[in-house]
């Protein structure tokens, strides 16, 4: 069994080091069981001399203009030849055994298709901001709050992501709650309260500069899959709700511990 992750980078010089030794510095993997991909947008800064430098333990890597980063992560997943799938933005990191602890998982649950694990927010400097303890999926809680999947220690099987069309392009911000919503409906997914990632939170995020895009994209795939958050009252009520519920769902399952 193979895992694929794709990394969509752009001008992250001071990061994609970092992350690209993250996975090849995975433990207790065997060279066959990880494929890297990089899609690099045709970066002017340091990022391509850094790809340069590592070009032998990737699978492919390629550095020219794209339609941004989904456009870049399909194409990423286009050319994957894993039976697992993932993908990490290139200032975000893998914990060290994530990958061995992800192909057991698939390996010793041959029924389950999509499984998320737990992320610690990092900040630029990889200092940590917190550890965030999830709950497993619920859809009320998902589509009325928010996509609380952390997209780094998200995973799943190939099949899932042919039979559901894959990312869809016109999604720039919330392109993996897109696909999760998609998933889900296929295949609800698992959750495994393990560390998985480490993600990079300031301000140059993209989906923290681009707030507002993301939330319109957010709110237009939950109408997609059926609700009804085009009424402004009734999406304020359920999103009350829906935190309020997670909250609890949280501190009863020991998240804020």
């Amino acid at each position: 069994m193979r895992l694929s992750i794709v990394i969509p980078s752009f001008n992250q010089g001071a990061f994609i080091a970092e992350t690209l030794d993250c996975l090849f510095d995975q433990q207790d993997v065997a060279p066959d069981e990880l494929e890297v991909i990089v899609m690099d947008g045709g970066s002017t800064d340091q990022s391509v001399e850094i790809i340069k430098s590592r070009a032998d333990r990737l699978a492919y890597w390629v550095s020219e203009p794209d339609g941004g980063q989904t456009d870049a992560l399909i194409k990423g997943f286009n050319r994957a030849t894993g039976d697992i799938f993932g993908w990490l933005c290139s200032d975000d990191l893998l914990e060290p055994r994530t990958v061995r602890e992800v192909l057991d998982f698939f390996a010793g649950h041959p029924d389950t298709e999509f499984v998320f694990g737990d992320t610690t927010w990092i900040d630029r400097d990889g200092e940590i901001i917190k550890r965030r303890k999830e709950i497993p999926f619920s859809w009320f809680i998902w589509a009325y709050g928010y996509n609380y999947l952390p997209q780094p220690s998200t995973f799943w099987r190939r099949g899932l992501y042919e039979r559901v069309g894959g990312l869809r392009a016109e999604f720039d911000c919330a392109m993996d709650a897109d696909l999760w919503g998609r998933f889900a409906q296929e295949s609800p997914p698992v959750h495994v309260r393990k560390f998985w990632s480490r993600a990079r939170m300031y301000p140059e995020q993209k989906n923290q500069a681009l707030r507002a895009q993301s939330d319109i994209e957010d709110r237009r795939l939950r109408i997609e899959l059926g609700y009804p958050l085009d009424r402004p009252l009734f999406r304020s009520a359920m999103y009350v709700l829906a935190r309020s519920t997670r909250v609890a769902w949280r501190a009863v399952t020991g998240c804020y511990t």
